[in-house]
């Protein structure tokens, strides 16, 4: 998806602050960061959001899951961190391309 700006990140024709690759996933520094740290983590594969997610994504889905507290410890985050994933319009999805935002540092704002 050449008109899609995460598979351009991937794709290495958008630059990026890499912080993590490997066969599955990709994962940068946020560009307008909400937190000291925030990594975007996204599946090379393109699927559009999590409601699209099926099946046959299990290995995928887990993986992304155990790989995010390693990407916490590597970016200093050893007093825990927090995990949103966007869904859609409606939940305040902008890219559309599956990705879990990777917060935390000090102040980190809560919820309210």
């Amino acid at each position: 998806m050449t008109d899609c700006i995460f598979c351009r990140i991937i794709d290495g024709s958008i630059p990026c602050s890499k912080v993590y690759e490997d066969e599955w996933v990709f994962a940068f520094k946020d560009i307008q960061p909400k937190a000291e740290v925030h990594v975007l983590v996204i599946p090379k594969l393109h699927i559009e959001r999590l409601d699209h997610l099926d099946s046959s994504h299990a290995e995928l889905i887990t993986h992304m899951m155990l790989i995010l507290p390693e990407l916490a410890k590597s970016q200093g985050l050893d007093n825990g961190f927090r995990t949103i994933i966007n869904t859609g319009p409606g939940g305040g999805q902008e890219v559309g391309h599956l990705h879990i935002h990777l917060l935390g540092g000090s102040n980190l704002p809560g919820f309210h």
